[in-house]
């Protein structure tokens, strides 16, 4: 195997020199500054990670996801989840941003939030878009797993911003599926019934349909409900 092209910046960010990593591979390392001292990848290992950037400081959608993020930070970490935020602003901005939600909407940010000035971070994980109108990183989400591998990733343009609980549902359907081996089907809440996964040998036992297709088949009861987090 051919293994990466990577590049490793001044502030210690070892990425692959690609548009960003892909769907189960694993997640570019970084060490960087942020709002509550050096942070690295590798600090979590062990945990989910969920590393999103926003578009800048001082600006109205992005206070309205950090203040969604900050009150929902007990659900992520009551299933073993890390949040990491990350911009291209400096510490600095970070720093008084962060102040100035805590004095106008009486909300902490006690997550960490990453300086990016040099965009070696944001590069690396594709996070700023050639066809955008700026430098801003557009609103990505990575998701990675305990492992550092990359489960699953979104980006929202510039003017819309992300929906909390569906992150929420997005990780405990990653976490579910892993631990009993089923899929997650459309519109699933945490508790709702879930899937088989697709036979994937000619002769693999199907086991009993009780009617249903043969390629959709419900899982019992049992296996959609929640357990301890991975």
């Amino acid at each position: 195997m051919t293994p990466p092209n990577n590049t490793t910046s001044n502030d210690g960010c070892t990425s692959n020199a690609n548009a960003g990593p892909k769907l189960e591979e694993t997640a570019p390392l970084f060490t960087a500054r942020t709002t509550l001292g050096t942070r690295s990848l590798e600090d979590y290992r062990g945990q989910w990670v969920i590393l999103f950037s926003h578009p800048a400081d001082f600006t109205p959608v992005c206070t309205s996801e950090f203040i969604a993020f900050q009150k929902s930070l007990p659900d992520f970490e009551a299933i073993n989840c890390a949040l990491i935020g990350l911009s291209v602003d400096s510490i600095y901005s970070h720093i008084a941003w962060l102040e100035s939600i805590e004095t106008k909407f009486d909300v902490k940010v006690t997550f960490p939030v990453i300086e990016d000035v040099s965009m070696a971070i944001s590069t690396a994980y594709g996070m700023i878009h050639e066809s955008s109108s700026s430098t801003a990183t557009v609103r990505s989400v990575f998701v990675i797993d305990p492992n550092g591998v990359l489960k699953a990733l979104t980006h929202h343009p510039l003017t819309v911003g992300r929906s909390v609980n569906e992150l929420l549902r997005l990780l405990k359907g990653l976490q579910l599926s892993e631990r009993k081996n089923v899929s997650i089907p459309a519109e699933w809440l945490p508790g709702g019934e879930v899937l088989h996964n697709a036979p994937c040998l000619f002769n693999e036992d199907f086991g009993s349909n009780d009617g249903q297709a043969w390629y959709y088949r419900k899982a019992t009861n049992d296996m959609g409900q929640a357990d301890e987090a991975t």
